[in-house]
């Protein structure tokens, strides 16, 4: 396994140092979370996203609240109330909870790292099943940040594409943008460029035409939550791509660790689908971009049914057309 020097996320001692994701790709700027409430406003201010480092740096939290002497449970309900959808947030703090309480301190920090070396060792795993499906000189289309910056330090969906590319089977990446917070047009369009991987930036409104005109061979997105059946939610627009794929015979793939299958959940309805303000929307930064006073809807996920999911990637292998009784046969994640 190759290593890769971009992570989002730092353990220094006795405080976590978090990468700003807002101020990519202009600026490299780390933050100093010296307690649970710093971690909650990184999380909760999208300074880290993506649904694995989201986990990690809830574990790291709950590290400092045992370092500081909080109450662990209170601390606890603080992390998983800081972005609801995701799973591996609740996941996360729950393993550390489980594996740690009535250990002492610097248990929960050894933890907390242990599940961050895990991370990138099921990244590439999964990443490894995922290329495996590639045909050569393949073009893929991708759909918000799912890489390094998201993780561990490897990537889930775009792990995928790494690993490909890496057996010369990727042709070219098509990028789309990821309105309102422009993941695709931030982090991955730079982290393509890093690992010198060729693409091309789509605004989201061209995706359908890109699909019909140039032709992928498949779209690989992430996901924050898969519900018992199969149903998965991923950043808005996922969805979509997934009725266009089907329509125009391009092929989807679903590439997530085995922690982000929430067992308890029947289905896709019974995901809780975050929204954010509509300012968000509204503004592009300080600048306004529509009327003042403008209304807004900014819900942040969109859930994909099982029968539009061609292919589901977890660490232990790839499961075609997953559905509720190939789930219930994977083994679940510890924790």
């Amino acid at each position: 396994m190759a290593a890769t020097m971009l992570t989002p996320l730092r353990w220094m001692d006795d405080h976590l140092l978090v990468l700003d994701q807002r101020a990519l790709p202009a600026e490299q700027r780390w933050i100093r979370c010296d307690t649970v409430a710093d971690v909650v406003n990184v999380i909760a201010g999208m300074a880290v996203r993506g649904a694995p480092a989201i986990g990690l740096a809830g574990a790291y939290g709950m590290a400092i609240a045992a370092l500081r002497s909080e109450d662990l449970a209170d601390r606890a309900d603080m992390l998983c109330g800081a972005r609801p959808t995701a799973v591996h947030l609740a996941w996360a703090v729950q393993a550390m909870r489980s594996r740690c309480t009535g250990k002492d301190a610097q248990a929960w920090v050894q933890y907390a790292q242990q599940l961050h070396a895990e991370d990138a060792e099921l990244n590439f795993a999964m990443a490894s099943h995922g290329a495996a499906l590639i045909s050569p000189g393949s073009r893929v289309m991708t759909h918000c940040n799912t890489g390094a910056l998201a993780t561990g330090g490897w990537g889930t969906a775009l792990g995928v594409i790494r690993v490909a590319h890496g057996a010369g089977k990727i042709a070219e990446v098509l990028a789309g943008e990821t309105r309102p917070w422009l993941q695709g047009a931030r982090l991955t369009a730079w982290e393509l460029q890093q690992e010198k991987i060729p693409y091309r930036l789509l605004a989201d409104g061209a995706m359908a035409w890109a699909m019909r005109q140039l032709r992928p061979e498949w779209v690989i997105v992430g996901a924050d939550r898969i519900a018992a059946n199969g149903d998965t939610a991923n950043k808005i627009g996922t969805f979509s791509l997934a009725v266009l794929a089907r329509s125009l015979g391009v092929k989807f793939m679903v590439v997530a660790p085995d922690a982000t299958i929430d067992r308890t959940l029947e289905s896709g309805a019974d995901i809780p689908i975050e929204e954010r303000p509509g300012e968000e929307l509204t503004r592009l930064g300080a600048q306004p971009i529509a009327p003042a006073g403008a209304v807004a809807w900014n819900p942040v996920f969109d859930v994909t049914p099982a029968e539009l999911i061609d292919v589901l990637v977890t660490e232990h292998g790839a499961i075609s057309q997953p559905d509720r009784s190939q789930l219930a046969a994977v083994a679940p994640a510890a924790g």
